[in-house]
């Protein structure tokens, strides 16, 4: 076994149904651009009725239709946030409590020391965190449930430097299921391309065709910190 592989992105992609929400980061083969991806897949009416939206500092969810809406509280937020050349990516608005916490000087854990996973029982559903810093260097979190019930949350955080050619990947769900299994282990190794448009377009390519919704990703320039970005919406 090697621990040491660098896996295809869309290979994992495409052989699985519902890895639910999705964050990327790494950097690029040439060691000039941090990369990062964001995607949210859904199975229900409500989940599958939202697009992405710039917000001036990121991005936001927002309903594709309002009259749909059944519940707005673990749908809508803000997905990504940049602060002080640091970019913020989390399926939830967990990313506004890691803002505000580095706009404090504190760091990313403690900002999620006072989160936990999604009250939606009985998935349970993680929440999943990222942030890149100026260097390339990035944290990445999941926030899960201990056990079916919901009776505590286990926190964990992984601390990677940035290397050409590498990423790495978490999703809120090992596969589709009923309840929904969340995502165990450490984040996956992926293969990084210097190419975004390829990327994105692998990612979105590879997502299932039913369940996928949006897709966020972002090529940040680390010599001055101007970035590129491109959103897609299945809803249009």
């Amino acid at each position: 076994m090697n621990i040491y592989e660098i896996n295809d992105l869309g290979e994992k992609l495409s052989t699985n149904p519902y890895p639910g929400r999705g964050i990327v980061l790494g950097m690029t083969p040439d060691g000039r651009h941090s990369a990062a991806a964001y995607f949210i897949m859904g199975r229900s009416v409500n989940s599958r009725n939202r697009i992405f939206a710039e917000e001036p500092d990121g991005i936001r969810t927002e309903a594709f239709d309002a009259s749909k809406v059944s519940d707005p509280s673990l749908i809508i937020y803000h997905p990504v946030r940049r602060t002080g050349g640091r970019l913020i990516v989390t399926n939830g608005n967990q990313t506004d409590t890691i803002r505000d916490y580095i706009e404090e000087g504190k760091g990313f854990s403690d900002a999620l020391r006072t989160r936990e996973f999604e009250p939606d029982g009985p998935n349970w559903t993680p929440r999943i965190s990222g942030m890149i810093e100026k260097d390339g260097s990035y944290q990445l979190s999941i926030l899960k449930s201990i056990d079916e019930e919901g009776s505590a949350c286990a926190r964990q955080t992984f601390e990677y430097p940035g290397t050409p050619g590498l990423g790495h990947f978490i999703h809120t769900y090992v596969t589709d299921g009923n309840p929904i299994p969340s995502f165990t282990g450490e984040p996956e190794r992926v293969a990084v391309p210097d190419d975004m448009d390829a990327f994105t377009e692998m990612i979105w390519n590879c997502l299932n065709e039913d369940n996928k919704i949006s897709l966020y990703v972002c090529w940040t320039d680390l010599t001055d910190g101007t970035f590129k970005e491109t959103i897609l919406n299945k809803n249009k």
